[in-house]
């Protein structure tokens, strides 16, 4: 099977897979916790698993909506495009996709660095880090990127060292229905793919909204997962953006994507 028929799974049974283990997590460390959860310098990143990132992804700024940020993907050109999926050796590489809902949120930072300047900002499910990347470059006072894949992470630091920034701070700790953190700005994007971590998230946002008035953006493309949801009904659309075709080709005809402000009811039983 071909990397595009692995896409389609990923893209398609996310709500089986990846879901699963947000729900499982139960907001506690993994067990890589204490060995991968926070990276200060690329000095810790297992160099057997850099030079396979290095092998196996293509660097890359063109197709999407951010041709100022440079990632590494998988592309038609890489192996894996072409190889079975059981042939890939570690976790389903969803960080290895530039979502259209992170395409554009990291878009609408970088075209109006006032959201985020000086402020500190939580980038939640983060992937590939573009979204984080984009805060930095923008100016925020401090980035944190969560994501639960601990490649994710290290991919997040080779795409730093291509866009010339230091790392910032990564978590594969599941947060989500955790304390909520104090942060002025949360983003996500791509992230309601499954009705019960769609309500887990709802809630959780609300929480950070209600306890330290937190802003949050939401990136997504319009899925039916998400319009769907009961979320829907107290978001704001801020933009939306045409999506460049070569990301409208691997997202199955989808034709834009737009950043959401998440303004919930008081209530948390919404």
């Amino acid at each position: 099977m071909a990397f595009r028929g692995w896409k389609q799974l990923l893209l398609l049974g996310r709500q089986n897979t990846l879901a699963k283990v947000w729900r499982s997590r139960r907001g506690g460390p993994s067990l890589c916790w204490k060995r991968c959860c926070h990276w200060s310098t690329v000095k810790s990143l297992d160099p057997e698993v850099r030079a396979f990132l290095e092998e196996n992804t293509e660097v890359t700024n063109s197709g999407h909506l951010t041709p100022e940020i440079r990632l590494r993907l998988l592309t038609p050109r890489c192996r894996f495009w072409r190889e079975k999926p059981d042939l890939w050796p570690y976790g389903d590489p969803f960080w290895a996709i530039y979502w259209p809902g992170g395409q554009a949120l990291s878009r609408y930072i970088l075209d109006n660095p006032h959201v985020v300047k000086g402020r500190s900002v939580l980038d939640l499910g983060s992937g590939c880090g573009a979204t984080a990347i984009a805060a930095v470059m923008s100016g925020a006072a401090q980035v944190l990127a969560n994501d639960i894949d601990p490649i994710a992470g290290m991919a997040m630091i080779l795409n730093c060292e291509l866009n010339h920034l230091n790392p910032f701070p990564i978590t594969i700790k599941n947060i989500i229905n955790s304390e909520a953190g104090n942060w002025d700005l949360i983003v996500l994007g791509d992230m309601f793919y499954d009705e019960q971590l769609a309500n887990g998230l709802h809630h959780w946002l609300q929480k950070c909204i209600r306890i330290h008035q937190t802003e949050v953006l939401i990136g997504d493309p319009g899925r039916h997962q998400f319009l769907s949801h009961s979320i829907h009904s107290q978001l704001h659309k801020v933009i939306e953006y045409s999506l460049p075709e070569h990301t409208r080709q691997e997202n199955y005809g989808l034709t834009s994507s737009i950043v959401w402000s998440y303004q919930p009811s008081n209530s948390l039983d919404n």
